[in-house]
């Protein structure tokens, strides 16, 4: 098979972008990934691409799209890589490539400043603030947020220079559920989110986040504009972004923030009372089944409490309809009401049909548990709304092996390539595998992990990253550890993960004890971590509902393609907190056993970095203290 005609010029403009780079170097995986992406949007063929830490995956992905001439829709994982491209990557693309093309960042319409919002919470006769049902401080915030809101030019939240507390942001802005559309709406001219809409409409690549993408796929294609080719970046997130998007939930919120609504246009407190009433409702129906599945037809108290917070939800409905107003205002706080309602009455119709292909479960916690219906497969309903219709570029640092098949790629349809890493973990790196631990299960496995612990610690001098597959054992390690060690140990209860990482990251000598919630999107590099310890390869629970309907489904197939996929990506999304930069050094220790001596341990550990391997905790030791005191 020919090369396709654009790899020269791929290549040609891809050398110039990275020689405008600070620090430039010749990247071969970059140079690989890139010339991947560009034959599979020749081809039209998908394409899988794990591109290890270093790689420059971004680059990699955004100048063929670009050079080719295709418009691209980037959907990625988190917002936060979302506003790096944003402020970052395009924008240097834009300077350095030599090639024109429009872009634009487009977010759900909560992320946005509502003007008509706004307008509605200034009194027409003062111009003052109706702040009253507000605590003080949530008023000071609110008063901020309509200030910026006549001085933004875009009305993200991504552009305020300061954090303001959910309640205050709230007051501010919608949700989808909420918005009745700009053709309806007062202030719809004016709006920022349809703004960004139309920007995104003419731009060559649209950078949205993957729940928006889902939201794209379940409306049948309606929210984003035509593109020829889709870019999940950190794909292996996919799998479960799209469950939640394309699922449904019943929680108790949804009717707490009803309730907000229907007091901002009705004068009706025993009907209000009732909807506010449906939010505890949910709560006591669903809590005695905190993370077990349902089946169809629901338990007695799930299913009459549905029925029950339906029937408030409609005399809202009517209530609302007997509104008649001329006033602006009063019409767009109706309308907002009804799409709500009408939105949460769909959700609770849906819940109590019995859908074939779904599972039914309760999350979340005691206080805000949630019913969720969520899809088996994500596969066809993939196919139906990304694989037929674009050309799909799938790419993260770590790619589970099962990834084609969990998301219904046809597998005659796309290539799979992995182009590594820059980075050189074989003298870099190293791998500890605490074989002589005793088995996860026994009681004697947590203080032999403290111990190994300690001595790792002190051998590193601090700047250790210990991660915990649960917050029972971070809390007892660093219990114990506290007493055996010189360093100061920071837990995640602490502070928040932002100011959690900055005070790791500030002080050398410092360790941090750590959860899931850590494993991934952490980047701290240099010499403040030379050490990251995780406690027990990182299976997916047992009894989580959801994964327990598909490992039924898949039978004996389901170790192989749900629970151990899972653990490997994991473990080297967590590994991948230690190497950041091209001078990073340091150890990873597991340890759980099981990585040396279980019979699937390969599979574990060649989704690692080609890290150097040892067991002997004296030559972990060794490394620590050499590359800690050079």
């Amino acid at each position: 098979m020919s090369a396709p005609a654009s790899n020269e010029k791929v290549a040609a403009a891809l050398a110039a972008v990275t020689a405008a780079l600070p620090v430039a170097e010749e990247r071969p995986g970059q140079q690989q990934m890139a010339q991947a992406v560009a034959a599979a949007i020749a081809t039209k063929k998908h394409l899988v691409v794990q591109a290890g830490t270093g790689t420059g995956k971004t680059l990699a992905y955004l100048v063929p799209a670009i050079v080719t001439g295709q418009r691209v829709v980037v959907a990625t994982a988190t917002k936060a890589l979302q506003d790096q491209l944003a402020a970052k990557d395009l924008p240097f693309l834009q300077e350095h490539l030599g090639v024109p093309f429009e872009w634009a960042v487009l977010k759900g319409r909560s992320n946005y400043v509502c003007m008509q919002r706004v307008r509605e919470l200034q009194a027409a006769s003062t111009g003052q603030l109706e702040l009253e049902e507000f605590a003080a401080t949530t008023r000071v915030e609110i008063n901020r947020l309509v200030e910026w809101s006549g001085t933004t030019d875009t009305g993200d939240q991504a552009s305020l220079t300061w954090a303001p507390a959910d309640r205050s942001w709230q007051a501010v802005s919608v949700g989808s559920d909420e918005c009745p559309g700009a053709t309806r709406c007062p202030m719809g001219a004016v709006c920022f989110a349809e703004s960004a809409r139309q920007r995104a409409s003419v731009a060559d690549v649209v950078v949205v986040n993957m729940h928006l993408y889902g939201l794209h796929v379940g409306s049948g294609g309606m929210l984003l504009p035509e593109h020829d080719v889709v870019v999940m970046d950190e794909a292996h997130q996919l799998e479960d972004i799209m469950s939640d998007t394309v699922g449904l939930q019943v929680a108790g919120g949804r009717f707490t923030t009803l309730t907000a609504a229907l007091k901002r246009i009705i004068e009706d407190p025993q009907l209000i009372g009732a909807v506010a009433e449906s939010s505890l409702l949910v709560r006591d129906a669903l809590v005695p089944f905190l993370g077990q599945r349902l089946s169809w037809p629901f338990p007695a108290p799930v299913h009459d409490m549905l029925v029950d917070v339906r029937g408030r939800v409609q005399k809202a409905l009517t209530a609302l309809g007997n509104i008649e107003s001329t006033v602006d205002d009063a019409k767009a706080r109706k309308m907002r009401g009804q799409q709500l309602a009408t939105r949460l009455q769909e959700s609770i119709d849906l819940a109590l049909d019995n859908r074939a292909g779904y599972v039914a479960f309760v999350s979340g916690g005691p206080d805000y548990p949630r019913l969720e219906i969520a899809p088996l497969e994500v596969g066809n309903v993939l196919n139906n709304g990304i694989w037929s219709q674009h050309t799909a570029i799938l790419a993260s640092a770590t790619i589970p092996a099962s990834l084609g098949e969990r998301v219904g790629l046809p597998p005659s349809g796309y290539t799979d390539i992995d182009v590594g890493s820059p980075f050189d973990y074989e003298h870099h790196a190293m791998l500890y595998c605490a074989l002589h631990m005793p088995d996860p299960r026994s009681p004697a496995y947590g203080p032999a992990v403290h111990e190994e612990l300690a001595a790792l610690i002190t051998a590193a001098g601090g700047r250790t990253l210990a991660l915990f597959t649960s917050w029972k054992a971070m809390d007892a390690a660093a219990e114990a550890v506290r007493g055996k060690v010189e360093v100061p140990i920071l837990t995640q209860r602490d502070l928040p993960k932002t100011a959690l990482v900055k005070a790791f990251s500030e002080d050398e000598q410092s360790c941090l004890f750590a959860t899931a919630g850590f494993f991934q999107g952490v980047d701290i590099p240099g010499r403040t971590l030379s050490l990251v310890v995780i406690d027990r390869i990182p299976f997916p629970r047992p009894d989580d509902p959801l994964l327990s309907a598909r490992r039924e489904l898949l039978g004996s197939a389901a170790f192989g393609q749900i629970d151990l996929p899972r653990a490997a990506m994991l473990l080297a999304q967590a590994t991948g907190r230690l190497i950041r930069t091209a001078h990073d050094r340091g150890v990873v220790a597991v340890m759980d056993p099981r990585l040396g001596k279980a019979n699937y341990r390969w599979d574990i550990v060649k989704a690692l970095p080609p890290m150097k391997r040892t067991r002997h905790r004296a030559e972990a030791e060794a490394f620590l203290r050499e590359i800690t005191t050079t």
